[in-house]
């Protein structure tokens, strides 16, 4: 199985990169992020024609996510468990998507942004990573040989070399010692994050802002990032980065990571 991760930045605007990056690529799953959309505005046409089949989450023209997938498309899950709410009134918002693809669960996650590190929706994106970590555990303790990705954008630069220049982020969001230890809590409930084992450590970046030439430059964040189970990530042959989706008109300002992932063992 090939699966990929994709903040596509607005689904609609970027239709046709996203099918033909299926055309090209050979992915049999692809999660989506900030798909931007509601459910009856996904366009889903174009990829069911590919032979994909599509289940997405998306409540107006913020945030949203789907799964994509030529090998089947099972017990869809909105929201994990615990999964916390935000604003007035308090909703769920449109930020997790699980679904059984090929015998893989796959969550495509879009992680709160945090804003300012003295807002409140710094405090917000802590609790969510909390409950989901707390939901992986659930799901490890109920079934340790699970195969199953977490994969999507989790606005964490877990590393200094994931950022261009970790001076320039001193003090904002996405590299705070919180929002670190919040992403390798995942780590430590069992979890492995599994493109790093297959990529070059420093300069691999995942998201360029539109702004300051930042691509040009090559002044990068990796925050697209893809952890595994331990019986899937047993399973990962390879991983890459798509850099060249940045490159072209009116690209997302995030590319994709796919992973290469092996059959199951046969007992």
């Amino acid at each position: 199985m090939r699966l990929a991760t994709w903040n596509i930045n607005s689904i609609r605007a970027r239709t046709e990169r996203a099918v033909s990056f299926l055309e090209r690529s050979g992915v049999d799953v692809l999660a989506l992020q900030e798909t931007k959309c509601k459910d009856e505005q996904f366009p889903r046409e174009p990829f069911e024609a590919l032979g994909y089949q599509v289940a997405t989450v998306g409540h107006s023209q913020w945030n949203g996510v789907a799964i994509v997938s030529r090998v089947g498309i099972e017990d869809v899950e909105v929201g994990f468990p615990g999964m916390p709410t935000w604003g007035d009134p308090a909703v769920a918002e449109a930020r997790a998507l699980g679904a059984t693809c090929g015998g893989v669960r796959v969550w495509s996650l879009y992680v709160p942004n945090g804003r300012e590190v003295d807002d409140p929706h710094y405090v917000y994106k802590l609790e969510w990573l909390a409950r989901l970590r707390d939901a992986t555990e659930g799901w490890l303790a109920a079934d340790p040989a699970s195969p199953f990705a977490l994969v999507g954008d989790w606005n964490i630069a877990p590393l200094d070399t994931d950022v261009w220049d970790p001076a320039w982020f001193a003090g904002r969001t996405h590299v705070t010692p919180a929002e670190r230890d919040a992403f390798t809590a995942l780590a430590r409930a069992g979890l492995t994050e599994v493109s790093r084992e297959h990529l070059p450590a420093e300069h691999t970046y995942t998201y360029w802002d539109y702004q300051q030439l930042r691509f040009p430059r090559n002044q990068g964040m990796r925050i697209d990032l893809t952890y595994a189970s331990p019986a899937l990530a047993a399973r990962v042959t390879g991983a890459t980065i798509v850099r060249d989706e940045r490159k072209g008109k009116a690209p997302s300002d995030h590319v994709p990571v796919v992973l290469d992932i092996g059959d199951p063992p046969t007992s």
